[in-house]
């Protein structure tokens, strides 16, 4: 009986192997220089129940592209696995980093390789990248080594137990694969797949791909099977024979070559009378029969086979003896004996011979058993050498004992999934950790590492537990520190600014180290500078300015100390104080290193100072602060929200200076980039107003209102403070439009706000702009003339020449005598021409052309003018009205 046969030997399977090898044939044609009759199948997807032959596919796909020469790197998911992050990814590239030095895999991982190498199972000492950060390094990897080594061909089997972190992963990159030489192929048990892999699910269709489905052989295929596994034999096959085996096992190809192996060991006839024994033997090949005919084989092996099926794939024998309570000896008499019975495969390392084997073994166990097992595989594996995030998955399923060694590991293997960029792993980790518990004096501390794991995707559960930590026993002062920033972080992430504010006053009040509180104050003061209902600002404001005014006299500056001058710098800026006092704190803020990508400190305040800079007609230095800003978040591998967040403002930089093609590229990038982060979250309300507004100004009205529309641009909004203020740009696309009773409303209601918060500031915000030109569209000049008098007493104060210019245009657009209009319209002009605001002064200078048309005051040279600085900006929609005038003429 030649039962390889049955598995070497695919029937009906012909399309499905067509279409493996003529992508593999493709990837290898590509290299050749051969041009493809179309476009490339560089997705394949292979789908079916369990037994079907999906790794058979996918052996026949490995088999094709080695005898092409091409770089294959395989792995496959394991049920047991499926808690462990990256367990995939590092299967994959793991024979590579293997059999590479140091030197090796630091090529191979390249400028990512302190991002990377903790999530590919290499020790590093670096920060917590975000898990997009750890997606984008794996991108580079892998093209890189696709063009370095390949053409590259990954192969992921059983991905319906990949873990997250993998399938999030490959799915993102499968995106990628139709442009560069590789090809990925993977096979899933479509019923099996978990409810959280939407876009892994959806993966096929994303990419235009059709997947192969697998069905059951029909009677025939089985038939000829059947025949063909005893051919050797020289003994006849009943035709009755072999529909009965069709019958029995529903044509699934790994249940007909078993019950066939099986039959003929037994020394069943193949003859039609057979079909009684042949579904008894049936029924030990799989469930409770399975499990009986495993018991019969005796202590030693019933022992092996769990321990193997609680390690998981890929077994090293010695491991399983130890987990198996085994001696040396009676592990490889108990290993033999499993393979004659066609439950386990290998010699050094052990598998079952199909992973329904496995998971019929691992259920057959009692909880309390797969506990112990669990358990004795845990500290296995650690003394083993292996890592404690390979334990970790274990001590997940063991009972809370109040083991602090336990507690231990499961906090080391949390930090280890953190540096790997995998929160929601460490989040399971430190959950487990505290269920144990923990010891009395570290509970607090675990508590706060448990916060720490899931601020970034679930800030609601992180301030419950962050409450909790701040309620136990024993909490160091410093520690007190700690988890109060955090939990005012989760708080603001929430969208309760006020309840982040005062919880850092509270501490500070609380706390008798001069230290503590002023870092605590710098937290209280951030989260009420971006409170858009807070109460109390002009206090606030004044206490800001005296303690800001105090470290500047006493030449502070500590990190917290100038945190301080920062804010200050920004609430300058949008009060609309004089340019020069914004300037000066933005200046001593910077007088030492202001981290981006500050792991204790955060982002907000670095942003604050450059865009004081922007605000302030500094455009220069506001953009060298964000590129180098930029360039930090690449570095740390922050390149989720805070990435999104840089490339956003930056466009916002650039539409302030008037280069809005240049503004429209880097927003459209933000916007991208906050895509992948969410809807809903503070980032994405940044980038998606930013665009509007600059697409507004280009004169893309349709695409603006398009955008507005796709993402709900309207209230309720953010109760964080938003720049632009996403009220106030939709009141002007609005404006844009011409429907100025809904632009009157949504423009009140934005002056309304932020007069009640003090931030008067026309630069910073230009909502009485437009708030004039919409009562000036619906024929109330009166109220419209006061806005443009009042817009431009703020701008004088501030002081810099691109708020005074823009608010002399504005003033302007409602002057009624024509003399008066031109003589302002000509004054804006000569401002605009000293500021950093081309745009405006495109603005300007078109209206300027305009004005002195109806004055009958030769306006060609002016509408010319006019044109070229729009052009020059990008300002299409202006370019065009300017030329469209000007040839009228």
């Amino acid at each position: 009986m030649n039962w390889e046969v049955g598995v070497q030997g695919l029937l009906e399977r012909d399309t499905e192997l067509a279409a493996v090898r003529a992508a593999v044939a493709e990837l290898a044609g590509a290299v050749a220089g051969d041009a493809p009759d179309a476009a490339p199948d560089r997705l394949i997807v292979v789908t079916g129940a369990a037994g079907l032959g999906k790794t058979s596919v996918l052996a026949e796909v490995r088999r094709a592209a080695e005898a092409a020469g091409l770089l294959v790197l395989a792995t496959r998911g394991g049920e047991q696995e499926q808690g462990s992050a990256f367990h995939v990814v590092r299967g994959l590239l793991r024979l590579l980093l293997e059999s590479a030095g140091e030197e090796g895999r630091r090529e191979l991982l390249g400028a990512w390789y302190d991002i990377v190498a903790p999530a590919v199972g290499i020790a590093t000492t670096g920060a917590a990248p975000d898990p997009q950060g750890v997606r984008d390094g794996l991108d580079w990897v892998v093209t890189n080594l696709a063009f370095a080594r390949g053409p590259l061909v990954l192969v992921v089997d059983d991905a319906h137990w990949a873990d997250a972190e993998s399938l999030a992963w490959l799915a993102a990159f499968s995106s990628r694969v139709a442009d560069l030489p590789v090809l990925l192929v993977v096979a899933y048990r479509p019923d099996e797949l978990p409810d959280w892999a939407d876009a892994f699910r959806s993966m096929a269709g994303d990419n235009g791909v059709r997947p192969l489905g697998l069905a059951a052989l029909t009677p025939e295929a089985v038939d000829a099977l059947v025949r063909r596994m005893y051919a050797e034999s020289g003994r006849r096959v009943e035709d009755g024979f072999a529909r009965e085996i069709w019958a029995v096992t529903g044509g699934n190809p790994f249940e007909t070559v078993e019950l066939v192996a099986k039959a003929a060991e037994r020394g069943i006839a193949p003859a039609e009378a057979s079909w009684t024994q042949l579904r008894e033997l049936s029924a030990e090949n799989k469930g409770s029969g399975l499990i009986d005919r495993l018991r019969g084989l005796g202590s030693g092996p019933v022992q092996l086979a769990r321990a193997v099926a609680v390690l998981g794939i890929a077994t090293p024998r010695p491991l399983a003896a130890v987990v198996a309570a085994l001696i040396p000896g009676e592990a490889e008499s108990a290993a033999e004996r499993l393979r004659e019975a066609r439950i386990l495969t290998g010699h050094q390392t052990l598998e079952f011979v199909h992973p329904l084997i496995a998971t019929s073994v691992y259920r057959s166990m009692s909880e309390e058993m797969r506990a112990e097992l669990h358990d004795r595989a845990a500290w296995a594996v650690l003394e083993a050498g292996r890592s404690p995030v390979v334990a970790a998955r274990h001590w997940l399923e063991v009972p809370p004992s109040g083991n602090a060694a336990l507690v231990d590991q499961l906090r080391a293997a949390a930090q280890l999934f953190m540096q790997s960029g995998a929160p929601e792993t460490a989040q399971r980790c430190l959950a487990r950790a505290v269920e144990e518990p923990p010891p009395v004096e570290e509970r607090a501390h675990v508590l706060y590492e448990l916060g720490c794991s899931t601020l970034l995707y679930d800030p609601a559960a992180t301030a419950g537990q962050l409450r909790t930590a701040l309620e136990q026993p024993v909490v160091p002062e410093r520690l007190r520190e700690e988890i109060s920033v955090r939990l005012a972080q989760s708080l603001a992430h929430s969208n309760n600014l006020a309840d982040a504010a005062s919880t850092m006053a509270e501490e500070a009040l609380r706390t008798d180290s001069a230290e503590i509180r002023l870092k605590l104050l710098v937290w209280n003061f951030m989260w009420c500078a971006f409170d858009a209902w807070e109460q109390g600002s002009e206090e606030r404001s004044k206490r800001l300015a005296d303690l800001a005014e105090r470290l500047d006299v006493e030449g502070d500056r500590s990190i917290a100390a100038r945190y301080i001058l920062g804010l200050r710098a920004w609430d300058a800026t949008v009060r609309g104080e004089p340019v020069d006092v914004a300037l000066h704190y933005s200046d001593l803020a910077l007088e030492g290193e202001l981290r981006w990508a500050h792991p204790e400190w955060g982002f907000e305040v670095p942003v604050l100072v450059a865009l004081t800079y922007m605000y302030g007609d500094r455009p220069a230095r506001a953009l060298e602060l964000f590129a180098k800003g930029i360039a930090e978040y690449e570095e740390a591998g922050w390149r989720g929200a805070h990435l999104a967040f840089g490339h956003t403002i930056r466009g916002y930089v650039h539409y302030r200076t008037g280069d809005l093609a240049e503004a429209e590229q880097c927003a459209r990038l933000g916007l991208d980039l906050a895509n992948r982060v969410g809807e809903g979250t503070p980032v994405h309300s940044y980038a998606v107003g930013t665009l509007i507004l600059v697409l507004t100004s280009r004169g893309a009205l349709d695409e603006a209102g398009a955008l507005a529309e796709r993402y709900r641009f309207h209230a309720p909004y953010s109760n964080a403070v938003v720049f632009p203020d996403s009220q106030t740009v939709r009141g002007v696309l609005l404006l844009a439009r011409g429907e100025f009773v809904d632009a009157e409303a949504e423009l009140t209601q934005a002056g309304a706000r932020l007069d009640g918060r003090g931030m008067r500031n026309p630069g910073w915000c230009g909502w009485e702009r437009g708030l004039m030109s919409a009562c000036a569209g619906l024929g109330d000049l009166d109220r419209a003339r006061s806005l443009a008098e009042d817009q431009l007493e703020r701008a004088e104060r501030y002081g810099t020449l691109s708020a005074i210019g823009t608010a002399l245009r504005a003033a302007a657009e409602v002057t009624e005598d024509p003399a008066e209009r031109v003589a302002r319209l000509e004054t804006a002009v000569q401002v605009l021409e000293r500021a950093p605001a081309p745009y405006e002064r495109a603005r300007a200078t078109l209206d300027l052309a305009v004005a002195r048309r109806e004055m009958g005051l030769p306006p060609r040279e002016t509408f010319e003018q006019a044109a070229e600085l729009a052009a020059a900006c990008s300002a299409d929609g202006l370019a065009q009205a300017a030329e469209s005038a000007r040839a009228q003429l």
